[in-house]
């Protein structure tokens, strides 16, 4: 018996131990995954992570070719969809257009896969851009490297800047940006909108704001967008004019005399209504002040002192060239530009 005593008193206290054990280890594991020094400094910097991907992620443009595949349907599945001019595709059974522009590859599927509902249960698609086509945005002027790139996912300006080469030592105050798309765009929140063509063909920021990283000064790049950096501060002689031109506004320069430069004035002129639109670099505010050259030649008005970025437009009534004579401007050279790729 006394050997059975024992026996059984050794088991009680192994079974006491291995519950003590078990107990003190499951208080560690509650006390590890209650602290919240050790929560935060985990999953905060993997949240933050995943919003600047998010953010930084290609958004589909006009002249993109997609592949559209849902799984073991191939009746629903597209190859070699091209997105039109207007950021639009069609896809089989789906009634009207879907947007396809300022989407990103899941967000699209995610989109087509919810109009398929109706047809199939639980349908998963996959978007795949098998070409990018969008139009290449272009570096010149006062930059290292001046070049074209062609864009597989959304880069800033300052990123730009930087593959490039950045700024030569001669670089002016102030960065241009001509947006030459005149179909739509997608704003900072990837949303399409209609591109206003008088509003926003030219768009001016502070180089030193820009370099600094400053949020205002630092957007997001469209496709066809031209970046030019002067080694002079630049107003622009656009229109009816015989050379569209960049004036360098190393002096002071005056709204007739840029005509002037540009070759001066061609036939049909609307003289009385010489508009100049007016951004001053780092606000995106523009304003417009009329001119009338018969008056300034006769000295009954002011020969306004032109502004950096000021665009100078020479009209001939019932004509809209804006957008093309300022790109004729800013841009002669633009197809010489070597092409690279920023993936």
């Amino acid at each position: 018996m006394t050997a059975v005593f024992k026996a059984e008193a050794r088991k009680r206290r192994a079974l006491w131990l291995m519950f003590w054990l078990v107990s003190v280890l499951l208080l560690a594991a509650t006390a590890s995954a209650q602290t919240p020094v050790a929560n935060n400094s985990i999953t905060a910097p993997a949240k933050a992570s995943a919003a600047t991907r998010s953010s930084e992620h290609y958004r589909i443009g006009p002249g993109d070719v997609l592949d559209v595949r849902v799984f073991n349907k191939p009746q629903f599945s597209r190859d070699g969809v091209r997105v039109d001019g207007r950021g639009m595709i069609r896809m089989p059974f789906i009634d009207g257009e879907i947007q396809a522009a300022c989407m990103t590859e899941q967000q699209l599927a995610d989109d087509i896969g919810t109009r398929y509902v109706d047809y199939l249960r639980n349908p998963q698609v996959d978007v795949f851009i098998r070409e990018f086509q969008s139009q290449p945005v272009a570096v010149l002027g006062a930059v290292r490297a001046p070049s074209r790139f062609q864009l597989q996912r959304r880069v800033r300006l300052l990123e730009l800047l930087s593959f490039a080469g950045g700024p030569t030592e001669n670089a002016g105050r102030t960065i241009q940006i001509v947006h030459t798309t005149t179909s739509a765009a997608c704003n900072d929140a990837g949303q399409l909108e209609a591109n206003e063509m008088e509003a926003s063909a030219l768009d001016n920021y502070k180089l030193d704001e820009t370099l600094n990283g400053a949020d205002e000064a630092n957007p997001f790049v469209r496709p066809g967008d031209v970046i030019s950096i002067a080694e002079a501060d630049q107003a622009y002689v656009v229109g009816n004019v015989l050379r569209p031109s960049a004036i360098p506004l190393k002096e002071s320069i005056t709204v007739s005399r840029a005509i002037a430069m540009s070759g001066g004035l061609m036939s049909d002129t609307k003289t009385d209504r010489v508009r100049i639109v007016r951004q001053p670099p780092g606000s995106a505010a523009k304003t417009e002040i009329f001119v009338d050259l018969k008056a300034i030649d006769r000295r009954n008005a002011e020969d306004v002192v032109l502004q950096a970025g000021d665009i100078v437009d020479v009209p001939v009534s019932g004509s809209k060239r804006l957008l093309r004579s300022l790109i004729g401007a800013v841009v002669p050279s633009i197809a010489q530009l070597p092409t690279r790729v920023i993936p």
